[in-house]
């Protein structure tokens, strides 16, 4: 398994490194100290790259995009200093899989990279924090017995499992069913929550009372 670290701080590098060797024997590590050195690190043999927001060389969120953009099979995770749940979610919005605050400790960061290489999202919960006063985007108040009008049961227990952070492949599995029904259920909770995404859904669902 081959792990991107790009970070413009050698010791979170190294403390990083050390912790996800953890994942087992067979990693290796590259790093990057600022967008160059990305964009010459970054290749498809990649198995997930974990990438901070405030490089040297980097403008907003150009180098997230752009990593998306040549490489749209690798799952990025945001590792950052930076607490505003608005980023975050901006981060997530243009296809980071997960976003950890340098504030984590470090199990849980090594926690949500395995989540995020079993194919699922990680969200932080300060995001879904900060973002429980409003629907998900701009969504109407859905309440879980108005769901249950809209939604069969088997769909409702694909949104628990969703709530849970849960990939497609784990929700399939848990539920017996193919992975190509899960993402039909899905389109389905997405319109009954009116949410536009995956991170929305999440969130919305995650706020509702006896899920």
């Amino acid at each position: 398994m081959k792990i991107l670290i790009a970070d413009d701080h050698r010791l979170v590098i190294e403390a990083v490194k050390v912790k996800l060797a953890e994942l087992g024997p067979d990693v290796e590590f590259r790093m990057a100290l600022k967008v160059e050195d990305l964009r010459r690190e970054a290749t498809d043999d990649l198995d997930l790259a974990l990438i901070d927001l405030t490089m040297p060389g980097a403008e907003g969120y150009s180098h997230i995009a752009e990593l998306r953009e040549r490489l749209p099979a690798l799952p990025i995770i945001v590792l950052s200093g930076v607490e505003d749940p608005d980023v975050m979610r901006a981060a997530i919005d243009l296809g980071a899989l997960g976003f950890i605050p340098k504030a984590y400790s470090p199990d849980v960061m090594l926690s949500a990279v395995r989540l995020v290489l079993a194919g699922g999202v990680f969200v932080p919960q300060m995001m879904l924090s900060g973002m429980s006063h409003q629907p998900a985007g701009g969504a109407r108040s859905t309440s879980l017995d108005q769901l249950r009008g809209l939604l069969t049961e088997r769909q409702i227990d694909v949104l628990r499992l969703l709530s849970q952070g849960k990939p497609n492949k784990l929700i399939a599995r848990d539920l017996g069913i193919s992975e190509g029904t899960v993402k039909i259920h899905l389109a389905a909770i997405f319109r009954a929550l009116d949410v536009r995404n995956r991170t929305e859904a999440v969130v919305a669902a995650r706020g509702l009372a006896g899920l």
